[in-house]
């Protein structure tokens, strides 16, 4: 077996055998690393026999018609593998009428299906085969093209409301929706909502889910769904989220609802909707909580064989004998749904243009139930993360599972489709986290280091194909994650498809490290002042996240600690000159103490930005100096667990922070003056 035959396997595979590192230097993959990611997608390359049938099978692959095409409108159409010129075609659009024609001669030479100028899911029938054709919009749905809207960004477990549970819930967002809606919010972007673990409430990391197709059910509010639930709970007052109590609690009222709601025929209706996949993530919440309550395995994958497999007919006779413990879990999930469904309602009664923008994570928990439920989809023993970079000189292991890029197209898309529908389902838009990732992502083998990592290339036509259609069908923006290292001309793809940027305060700077005027900032882009995984602009200028960690022993040694905040001493001042330099700000640079100025001139600063939307994040708006995340931490930092000091429909109506709202809102004016 051969080097050059591995690596032109995994270049064949969509493995890039060499990255370049944040210093620009070329660095060659281990020929571990590529028989291992290899393996995870279905190419064994332990031996030069192995190499060469998978060889072949990329090859059938590639001249065999998949269940999916995918085409732009108004373009010369989609080569259509295993076809040639002259074959016959019948084309079904989702309207029922019918088209028929004769594949054509691309550039190539090779088999084409002519252009289409109708957007929609249609039905062709080609070579005896009939598949789907997602014939996409050129872009997805833009704001007007002079609107520079904006909002609200929250993190719903945050929030308080009376009654609660100890926890936000959607309540407490239709609450502090509607309040931005009355200053003229035209959206609420919000935490990820993702399905966690039932019976490990430990596990509450809003990025790492169980499922990105469910919703986590200690955010719903069965006050929005039965006039009966309101007050069946009370909890403490706490600063931060106990999790587990949380927990207890919620699961505890929503039994009691169950016992009285089973045969509500909305309940029914949602079962028959969502139908198989959903049977499946009941069944195996009930399923973990049964192994957990039995001191068994954490993760499915060390259950008893038979149960590692949803369709055995040991998992068809645990649920048969837990009847009511998976129908419980399948009620857990209306009450999310419904709730967060008339949550969305609400904020658009009450004004707002766009709404709910929901946040889509990269990757799901290798041991949830998704990657139980359909582990066909997904790339099994390696994990996604991030290579070596300025801000993690030592690169990132995510502990996340991803899509399979081969599996994506062998199975139609049903994976990135399925949690992509489930985001926009209650929503009028969402958030993509890191969405490099749909052209590619950085994947770790297991034991190895996040530096032994190669990057997987995704079918990045495909998938915005596919984004732009369901947000034309569903009327919902689309904003893309892009912070850090993107492939060569990615931002202009982002830009092309109208899928807005990210432009965070804390990095819109030159190549000589001065921030740069928001007047510059893109227009295809949200602009904001921070983000949940970076400091407030409290905790920024007043250093918190540099003492958090240094408190946690984050830095390697004291100098590195030191050098850190020298520089942050001189960042200080830069963003003062620069807001001065925009209009947003005044003055000699306030001292540490006065952290409050500057949020007030941060806030005009990011809101007079060119951007068509501009997001304020709750902890900014209302001057905190804590932020939700601190990367890199687990037990040390209260990460997803900070609470907001007041009421959510009354936290916008203390002075300051009525204030603020109301400058932020004034920048955003086409006629303003800052």
């Amino acid at each position: 077996m051969t080097d050059a035959a591995l690596a032109a396997l995994a270049g064949a595979a969509g493995l890039a055998v060499e990255w370049r590192d944040n210093t620009g230097r070329l660095n060659a993959v281990g020929p571990e690393t590529l028989r291992a990611v290899l393996a995870a997608m279905g190419f064994p390359a332990d031996s030069d026999a192995a190499i060469a049938e998978a060889r072949a099978a990329l090859a059938r692959r590639a001249a065999t018609l998949p269940p999916v095409l995918t085409l732009t409108v108004g373009t010369d159409g989609v080569a259509v593998p295993g076809g040639a010129v002259g074959d016959r075609w019948r084309l079904t659009l989702e309207d029922g009428t019918t088209r028929e024609g004769a594949l054509i001669a691309g550039w190539s030479g090779e088999a084409r299906l002519p252009g289409l100028d109708t957007p929609g899911w249609h039905r062709l029938e080609v070579g005896g085969r009939e598949v789907a054709l997602a014939a996409a919009p050129p872009r997805c749905v833009a704001l007007p093209e002079q609107a520079r809207v904006w909002g609200l960004a929250a993190q719903v477990y945050a929030l308080r409301r009376a009654g609660d549970r100890g926890v936000g819930d959607h309540g407490a967002l239709a609450a502090l929706g509607e309040a931005a809606a009355r200053h003229g919010a035209a959206c609420l972007a919000m935490s990820p909502q993702h399905a966690l673990f039932a019976a490990d409430p430990h596990r509450y990391g809003p990025y790492s889910p169980s499922s990105r197709l469910f919703l986590n059910p200690l955010h719903a509010d069965p006050s929005l769904v039965f006039a009966d639930a309101e007050g069946a709970v009370t909890a403490d007052d706490g600063d931060l989220v106990d999790w587990p109590a949380v927990s207890a609690r919620t699961l505890a009222a929503f039994r009691a609802l169950f016992a009285r709601h089973a045969a509500d025929p909305r309940f029914a209706a949602f079962c028959a909707r969502e139908g198989e996949a959903l049977r499946d993530h009941a069944r195996f919440e009930a399923l973990h909580a049964h192994q957990v309550a039995h001191r068994a395995a954490y993760d499915w994958r060390r259950w008893p064989a038979p149960l590692r497999d949803p369709a055995s007919a040991e998992v068809a006779a645990f649920a048969r004998a837990h009847a009511d413990e998976v129908a419980f879990h399948e009620f857990a999930q209306f009450l999310a749904d419904a709730s967060l469904a008339e949550t969305q309602r609400r904020l658009r009664a009450a004004g707002m243009a766009i709404g709910l923008i929901t946040d889509l994570a990269v990757g799901a928990d290798p041991a949830g139930s998704q990657a139980w439920s359909r582990p066909e989809q997904i790339l099994n023993g390696v994990s996604v993360g991030a290579p070596p970079d300025a801000f993690s000189p030592l690169g990132q292991d995510w502990g996340l599972t991803a899509f399979s890029p081969t599996a994506l197209i062998d199975t139609g898309f049903a994976g990135f489709l399925g949690v992509l529908r489930a985001a926009l389902r209650h929503a009028g838009g969402v958030r993509i986290d890191h969405v490099m990732g749909l052209a590619r992502l950085w994947l770790v083998p297991p034991g190895a280091s996040p530096r032994e990592g190669v990057y997987a290339r995704y079918p990045l036509d495909d998938l915005l194909r596919l984004i732009a259609l369901e947000s034309w069908q569903r009327n919902a923006i689309v904003i893309g994650e892009d912070l850090g290292t993107l492939p060569d001309g990615f931002r202009d793809r982002l830009d092309a498809t109208e899928i807005l940027g990210m432009r965070v305060l804390w990095f819109e700077r030159d190549h000589g490290g001065d921030f740069t005027d928001p007047a510059a900032w893109s227009r295809r882009a949200a602009a904001m002042t921070t983000t949940h995984d970076l400091p407030t602009v409290v905790g920024w200028w007043q250093g918190r996240d540099i003492a958090w960690r240094r408190r946690l022993d984050r830095f390697p040694d004291v100098a590195a600690a030191e050098a850190e905040e020298a520089g942050r001493a001189a960042d200080r001042a830069a963003l003062w000159r620069a807001m001065c330099r925009s209009g947003a700000a005044t003055g000699e640079v306030p001292g540490i103490e006065a952290a409050e100025r500057v949020v007030d001139a941060a806030i005009r600063h990011v809101g007079g930005s060119a951007s068509a939307l501009a997001l304020l994040p709750v902890e900014d708006a209302c001057a905190l100096g804590e932020q939700p995340n601190l990367p890199g931490t687990v037990d040390g930092h209260p990460n997803w667990r900070r609470r907001l000091p007041l009421d959510a429909g009354a936290i916008l109506d203390r002075a300051d922070t009525r204030q603020r709202i109301a400058a932020f809102a004034a920048s955003r004016r086409n006629d303003a003056k800052l």
